[in-house]
């Protein structure tokens, strides 16, 4: 039992209970509000209604997206690689439940891609420890970073909307977002009264590659003229994914041939057929399938300029986790026996799957606090009660518990004068718990204090942007009686020119650092997902690195583009590395520390090539390149390569039709047991049309992704070499919201 979780976490009746009685007092302080105290929130546009909301301060930019803007600022320009991901392009881009494969056509942004059921993003070639996926502003409360076999607990089809920060956004969310972040924004807290007392939005599609069955829906109810209720719930299902071709890389696939060959040889005529029966499977990945459901339930109280809300909410996983065809699963020696047992009795070792289940409760307010020198106080608070099961077969494998509390706080000045900013505190506490045998990380409890601030100063054509972060990090293995404190300092300042009409220049340098994560010092164990023996290291120390990025982005006549080009410099960057030797059938590879040198550019650019009354046809280019060394000269591993996307989209009132090509290069530059990928083209095309006038939110939507069913394999990717990107795929979806 795990004794730590009675007494340093809340327990989730306990935490229910009080937002239980949340719920229940809302009512009697919506009727004690004066008579017209929500008078502003009134004219603001209905709940979830559409890429139009605004739950935060946002404003638009030069490609009529919405710039992420932090409290007090008026643009966050200290982090210029920054994109949001609104309603519509969801829809468009929701080919799977996780939120990594949703946001891979943003420059710089690619996906781990474990699986269908498990993939994160990968932010300019960061993943893992260095990218934090967060849920309004504070971590989802999983344990994805620990693995990429590990599923975030999103559901990207019932979120209001996705923010994109690439680069160091430590300076607002945490070391762990050394290298980048993603924020969803989804609709659990109310921040506004609906127009109507009742409001839905609603969503349902279906697919050919895996055979996809979704549907989704929220609503809010307001009640009186300051007390909004809400509920919204997801279901997802599908099989195991289609592909172009056959499932493995070619070089896997010969090994496994020459391989089959050598036991033909030696008269195992039975192991020969299984091995080529693997090399040659083609059309569909197996065990890939997965099932999803969520529910949860919120509220908000608009008092005037203030905000009040919590919510509740479960979520519930089952998936396939794809194992390298012609290897063995390892196994520590007990199981190994056990199996051998099975065995004789003529049972077989059924598939890997993971069974994954989180509580979570929330917590959200926004207080004004008049003209003096703050004007607001906004705080967030999240509690996750998690656990997931690796299962062979019906048999348990491995169960990972995660209990974690995180708690964030601003105050927001008030932007009457030249300085504008807020300044925060945040807290985090995580007692992690993995039993059973593949349980490579010991117990152990992670507690992470912060302070921080954000400012910006000026109103002519020069503007300054500061910003920084003290962080105090706690990491204890209690089994191994070791315990690890991290002191880091964080920094970034940054100077934006606005002296050329419609356009933005600027240049930000940082200094950012991150603590090791638990998994990164006290792993030892076989890690099956890595297809590696993971050992961690309890020496490591701190990871830093200095930043320099410089921007441009605006608008020529009716075009819009944005430049960047980025560089970061590591002092003791972590990374795992091949020993060379073997551990239960598997490599070895140890957590070691090395400078390294991270380099790219992102661009993208949107054209009206035809712009009259009742037609637009617009014109959408994007680029990235990112290049990672370590200071031995050798690559860091799995970096994406050089990618390209060209699109052409033609806009008739009702009707949008988009076709896209998006070309991935070749990357060779790879290290120890690396594999490299070949190039490949995904050519895209989608129609939508919008059937009544006056509700652009209800939308039908036919699309087809990899149009000519070709082979691809994100380098990403630790699976690259037997789980490929669907191949042809037909989609057709509904979006609904009244």
């Amino acid at each position: 039992m795990n004794t730590s979780k009675l007494s340093l976490a809340p327990s989730r009746l306990a935490l229910a209970a009080g937002l239980g009685l949340a719920f229940s007092a809302a009512p009697a302080l919506a009727d004690d509000a004066a008579p017209g105290a929500n008078a502003a929130a009134a004219e603001q546009p209905a709940g979830g209604a559409g890429p139009e909301d605004d739950v935060h301060n946002r404003q638009t930019d030069y490609e009529g997206n919405i710039i992420v803007s932090a409290a007090g600022l008026k643009e966050l320009d200290l982090l210029a690689g920054t994109s949001v991901v609104e309603i519509k392009d969801i829809q468009r881009n929701a080919a799977t439940g996780q939120i990594g494969d949703l946001l891979t056509k943003i420059p710089g942004v690619s996906a781990s891609s474990f699986a269908p059921g498990a993939s994160r993003p990968v932010l300019r070639g960061q993943q893992g420890e260095r990218v934090r996926v967060l849920v309004d502003g504070i971590g989802t409360s999983d344990v994805s970073n620990t693995s990429v076999d590990h599923a975030t607990t999103i559901e990207p089809i019932t979120v209001e909307r996705i923010e994109v920060l690439r680069g160091p956004a430590v300076l607002l969310y945490g070391s762990q977002a050394i290298g980048g972040a993603v924020n969803v924004i989804d609709k659990r807290i109310p921040t506004r009264m609906p127009d109507h007392d009742l409001h839905l939005d609603a969503f349902g599609a279906i697919d050919s590659a895996t055979n996809l069955r979704t549907a989704a829906s929220s609503l809010d109810v307001g009640v009186g003229s300051n007390l909004v209720f809400h509920v919204d719930g997801s279901w997802r299902k599908s099989d195991d994914i289609d592909i172009g071709g056959f499932q493995l890389a070619p070089d896997l696939r010969a090994d496994l041939l020459a391989d089959a060959a050598e036991e033909q040889a030696e008269g195992e005529l039975e192991e020969a057929a299984e091995l080529r029966e693997a090399a040659n499977q083609r059309g569909t990945v197996p065990n890939t399938s997965m099932e999803s459901w969520t529910i949860n339930a919120g509220f908000g109280l608009i008092l005037g300029e203030s905000t009040l809300g919590a919510s509740l909410g479960w979520y519930d996983t089952n998936y396939g986790v794809p194992t390298r065809p012609g290897t063995e699963h390892a196994h520590g020696e007990e199981e190994e026996a056990a199996l051998f047992a099975a065995a004789a009795a003529g049972e077989e070792e059924g598939p890997v799957t993971i069974g994954l289940k989180q509580f979570r409760a929330d917590l959200k307010g926004d207080v004004f606090l008049g003209e003096g020198a703050f004007e607001r106080l906004k705080f967030r608070v999240g509690y996750s009660d998690y656990t997931h099961t690796e299962f062979e077969g019906d048999e348990v494998g491995t169960v990972f518990d995660s209990t974690s509390l995180e708690a964030r706080a601003e105050l927001v000045q008030n932007t009457g004068g030249a300085l504008r900013g807020s300044s925060g505190i945040q807290y985090q506490h995580r007692d992690f718990f993995a039993v059973g045998a593949e349980a490579y990380i010991p117990p152990n409890l992670t507690d992470q204090f912060a302070i921080f601030t954000l400012q910006e100063y000026g109103t002519g054509p020069f503007q300054i942007e500061a910003a920084a972060r003290a962080e105090f990090t706690k990491v204890k293995a209690q089994t191994l009686g070791i315990e690890n404190d991290f002191d880091t300092l964080s920094g970034a300042l940054g100077v934006v020119y606005e002296g050329i009409e419609g356009i933005r220049l600027g240049i930000n340098g940082s200094r950012a650092e991150r603590a090791p994560s638990a998994e990164e010092l006290f792993a030892n164990g076989p890690h099956i997902a890595t297809q590696a023996f993971e050992i961690g290291n309890p020496d490591l120390t701190t990871e830093r690195a200095w930043g320099l990025e410089a921007y441009a982005r605006g608008s020529i006549g009716k075009g819009t583009f944005s430049l960047t080009a980025y560089r970061q410099w590591f002092d003791n960057y972590i990374f795992l590395e091949e020993t060379g030797e073997e551990e239960d059938k598997l490599p070895v590879f140890e957590y070691l520390q090395q400078d390294a040198d991270f380099w790219g550019v992102e661009a993208d650019f949107s054209y009206p090539v035809i712009d009259t009354d009742g037609f637009r046809l617009l014109t959408d280019l994007s680029a990235s390149y990112v290049e990672a060394e370590l200071a031995d000269g050798t690559a860091v591993p799995r970096i994406p390569p050089l990618s390209l996307l060209g699109a052409l989209e033609a806009q008739t009132g009702p009707f949008d039709l988009r076709g896209e090509v998006q070309w991935f290069d070749k990357q060779d530059r790879v290290v120890g047991v690396e594999t490299p990928t070949d190039s490949f083209t995904l050519v895209n095309a989608l129609v939508a049309w919008r059937p009544l006038k006056d509700n652009q939110n209800v939308t039908l939507q036919v699309a087809a992704d990899n149009i000519f069913d070709v082979v691809g394999r994100r380098h990403a990717s630790f699976t690259k070499d037997y789980v490929p990107v669907l191949g042809r795929n037909i989609r057709a979806s509904i979006r609904l919201s009244f």
